[in-house]
This record gives structure tokens, sequence and C-alpha cells, in this order.
């Protein structure tokens, strides 16, 4: 089973359980922080891939650094680390931000370019990504200079990529085995 399709099950039932719980928007609130903070952080990320670290250290840490989370989040954690898929807590929180986007209603745009993007091609990408999802979108924009220009569009499960990066490595991709 893929990696992915994993975490979109972790955070099924996490969505789940929280729906039971009515505590939809607190765990929200610390699955967006932990997608920030794990993202924000490369050494965070480092340990957390880091086999040599054990899974009881790494629990602990996260426990702390997310010290008053909901129950449903440090069960979250703690479920991770015991089915050794910690590796994954990133993605299980970005999953649950989107299923629970979702459920709302709303669909949460994340549109990576190389700089930041002006208020008018926000409007546009918003004008379009709700026509062609009928929900109400939000556009969440990260900087991601190794992409040269262009931007790379990610809304639930599809994602489209108009990166310079991305087109050259295609060009390169095609030269190489035109040989």
């Amino acid at each position: 089973m893929s990696e992915s399709r994993a975490a979109l099950r972790y955070a099924k039932a996490i969505l789940d359980m929280a729906k039971e719980n009515k505590a939809l928007d607190a765990v929200e609130k610390d699955m967006r922080s932990i997608a920030t903070t794990v993202s924000d952080s490369k050494e965070l990320r480092d340990v957390l891939a880091n086999p040599v670290v054990s899974g009881s250290l790494k629990k602990n840490a996260l426990l702390e650094i997310f010290k008053g989370s909901h129950s449903i989040t440090e069960g979250t954690i703690n479920m991770l680390v015991d089915n050794k898929r910690l590796g994954m807590l990133n993605e299980v929180a970005l999953k649950y931000i989107i299923l629970n986007e979702q459920l709302k209603g709303k669909d949460v745009a994340y549109v990576t370019t190389a700089v930041p993007l002006d208020a008018a091609m926000e409007k546009k990408v918003l004008k379009q990504v709700a026509t062609i999802t009928g929900n109400e979108v939000t556009i969440e924009n990260k900087i991601d200079e190794s992409i040269i220009g262009g931007f790379i569009l990610r809304v639930g499960d599809l994602q489209y990529d108009a990166s310079i990066a991305n087109k050259l490595s295609n060009i390169k991709r095609e030269f190489s085995n035109s040989l």
C-alpha cells in the first residue's frame, strides 16, 4: 500500500473520531500546526525520518512540541509511533485538513510559486479553481524558488504542475530518451 493511501486512511479515521467527539475544528487546528511545524523544520523532518532515533524518543519530542493539543491529536501521534508510521505524520495532517475542508464544502488550493502571488493573480486562481471544483476555495501560497517560475497547483488529489523546473525536466527526459 502506498504511503499516500495509508495517510488518507489514517486521516479518514481521525476525521470520523473527531466528528464523533465534536472536535473537528480543534483537531484541524492541531493538524495545521503539525503540518506547518514539520514543513518549516528540516531538523524535525530529519529526526522523524532517522531510523536510529527510537520511536519513544520521537513520540516524547512530538508530544512536547505539540503540548496542549487535543487528545485525538495526541492519540494520532501515539498510533503512528506504535504502527511505525511516524514518517507520514505530515501527510496525515495534510490529508485531514483537506478532508475536513471538503466536509465543510470548502477546498484548499495549495499554490506553489517562485515568488508570492499578488492579489490579482490570487483572485484569478480562486475563480478558476472554484469553477473546476464547485466548492468555496481558499488559497495557501507556498514559496519555493527551486521551481524557477510558473506554478504548481494542488487541490485535493488533483495536481497541475506548470513550473519551469518541471518543463525543463521533461525536456531533459525527452532529450535523453531520443539519444
